[in-house]
């Protein structure tokens, strides 16, 4: 068995799928029998020159839409393409061991990682991104992808009687949008935490996931079952039939609740004694708003437009945004949307953008920060946001916000972009208003101030907490002091919460707390109101929600205000838990 860090609740018996991040099985593939050393070189060929024409046409557009020196990032990788070093590396593999193409190249990449690592200077030892990125881009053009799956995500691959479990050392942003077209009922990864790219989407689709699982690809092997306990952290590789059978027991009786519970979906989210909640969505795209809609969300909280340019093989322009925006909002519960501006850094990269060597990421140039030194990529993104604003009711949400003076800046920026759409006569929503994300302890603490210049603000309890308590939430080694039932966590987010209250300001908490049930009924006590949550989490909310009258939950959270340790508010918010709704806590994770 091993432990890592719960993710998405529930339980889940199945094969693995086992993946690597670029190429899908990391297992090398001999050609057939029936295949030609001749055309696979061909084939590679052919890979190689379509990957050439796309960099072209990406090194033309980025100029146009960022300048000259993001667009050198994709001349240097069209030298990677073009390189006869490489392409011969990779033809002298298909000839001589009479490997497929895909898998020549994945030997490639293994060899370049392997040198690129012994170099001593950290810029050219991080040049290794470049050449995984490129030869990334030359596979996908070897891989008949499946409605649009990345590499290695293939559904025709993944024909099982039982459920398929995918685990790999990682998640790209590519692959993870790509889970929602493919049978897969569980994720197990090595890196990340409970807000990498892989627990967001296994959140979203209500799947079972662990991640922060260490060497977990080294013991497994596609085909063999496993067992993802997503409340607890545990994976079990290989179990015994006694263990199998128990956990099946335990995965029949999450999948029938998670059943039970969607039947809510048409009934007002209301507490017991009546008190009117708005339980909201966080969506990364389409597919999600639609989920949204169905498990009766009330609208989209949270919109990462990160994920379109995460996934966008260039920077999209303004026309690619603005339509995207639109059908999300179209498709989204009574096309009431908050869209979040782009909130790129950390482990969330494109490479039009560069690389920075950063020792702390996270704490860098990421979100905002990221788009104030690129002001022409943030005002399009506003421009777009602007103009889809008239085909719903949208909010548009600022990220990461530090200081006053950040917040005012972007007041600008965007009292100017509603004067320039104007005077050309652009339609656009006039009535779309701003917010601020609270997430950064300093905004926290200076929030009377913030909230004189806002609209509104939705409180981002993931980064909120781990700059709080100043550990990295996807590093497993600390990522234990990221905990949410914190008394230090509790107390900021009352202190923001009584300003809310004082000034009439509309507020809303859009990290994991909002789908947790024990935070849930500490918050609601604290007065909150406005839920916004992964897709699957609405109907358990709604039940629990409405399992408790206002004073109870007054009750709970002045209680927990006087704890001291995490452990005393777990062990409490646990009890009452169990109390109201036993069956709920197995989507809680422990």
């Amino acid at each position: 068995m091993y432990k890592g860090i719960a993710v998405s609740p529930g339980v889940v018996v199945g094969v693995a799928h086992l993946v690597d991040s670029v190429f899908g099985s990391s297992e090398p593939r001999l050609l057939d029998h029936d295949q030609l050393v001749s055309d696979e070189i061909q084939l590679l060929d052919s890979a190689l020159a379509q990957s050439a024409t796309e960099l072209e046409a990406i090194v033309v557009k980025v100029a146009q839409q960022l300048g000259g020196a993001e667009a050198d990032i994709f001349k240097s990788h069209l030298e990677i393409v073009n390189d006869q070093s490489l392409q011969e590396k990779v033809r002298g593999l298909i000839t001589s061991r009479h490997l497929t193409a895909l898998s020549a190249l994945q030997h490639v990449l293994q060899e370049y990682a392997a040198t690129f690592a012994r170099i001593e200077h950290d810029y050219f030892r991080e040049r290794i991104a470049d050449v995984r990125d490129v030869i990334s881009r030359i596979g996908s053009h070897l891989t008949p992808h499946a409605s649009g799956a990345a590499p290695g995500l293939n559904a025709d691959k993944m024909n099982a009687d039982e459920p398929i479990i995918l685990v790999a050392h990682e998640i790209l942003p590519s692959q993870a949008m790509s889970l929602g077209n493919l049978p897969i009922a569980g994720i197990v990864t090595e890196t990340g935490g409970g807000t990498s790219h892989a627990a967001i989407l296994s959140r979203s689709r209500g799947i079972p996931a662990v991640s922060g699982v260490s060497g977990i690809t080294n013991d497994v092997r596609s085909g063999d079952l496993l067992v993802v306990d997503g409340r607890e952290g545990h994976v079990l590789v290989r179990p015994d039939s006694e263990t199998t059978s128990a956990y099946r027991k335990m995965q029949r009786e999450f999948f029938d609740l998670k059943d039970r519970l969607v039947l809510n979906r048409d009934q007002p989210a209301r507490s017991a004694d009546g008190a009117q909640i708005d339980l909201l969505a966080n969506i990364n795209n389409i597919a999600d708003a639609r989920a949204a809609q169905k498990v009766g969300a009330g609208g989209v909280g949270l919109f990462r437009t990160e994920y379109l340019f995460l996934t966008h093989q260039d920077v999209p322009d303004e026309e690619e945004q603005y339509e995207y925006y639109r059908q999300v909002i179209e498709e989204s519960p009574q096309r009431a949307v908050t869209i979040r501006t782009l909130d790129l850094g950390g482990d969330k990269t494109v490479p039009y953008l560069g690389r920075r060597s950063e020792a702390n990421p996270f704490m860098g140039w990421r979100s905002i920060r990221l788009s104030f030194e690129h002001p022409r990529l943030f005002e399009r993104q506003i421009r777009a946001i602007l103009r889809a604003g008239r085909h719903g009711k949208v909010n548009m949400l600022f990220p990461m916000i530090t200081t006053l003076e950040e917040l005012r800046f972007v007041n600008r920026i965007v009292e100017e972009t509603r004067r320039n759409l104007k005077r050309e006569g652009v339609p656009y929503g006039e009535e779309v208003k701003t917010g601020v994300m609270v997430e950064v302890p300093a905004a926290a603490v200076c929030i009377d101030a913030i909230l004189r210049e806002t609209d509104f603000i939705s409180i981002g309890s993931n980064d909120l907490i781990q700059y709080l308590v100043a550990a990295d939430r996807d590093n497993p080694k600390v990522a234990h002091l990221c905990e949410p039932l914190s008394p230090a966590i509790f107390k900021v987010l009352q202190m923001v919460l009584d300003a809310c209250k004082r000034t009439g300001t509309p507020v809303t908490i859009c990290g994991e707390m909002a789908g947790q049930p024990r935070s849930v009924l500490t918050l609601f006590g604290m007065g909150l109101r406005r839920f916004s949550m992964s897709p699957a989490f609405v109907p358990t909310i709604k039940a629990l929600l409405g399992s408790i009258t206002t004073a109870q939950a007054e009750r709970f959270s002045h209680h927990v205000l006087q704890l001291k340790t995490s452990e005393e508010i777990r062990t409490y918010l646990s009890e009452r838990l169990h109390e109201i709704s036993s069956s709920l806590e197995v989507f809680d994770s422990t």
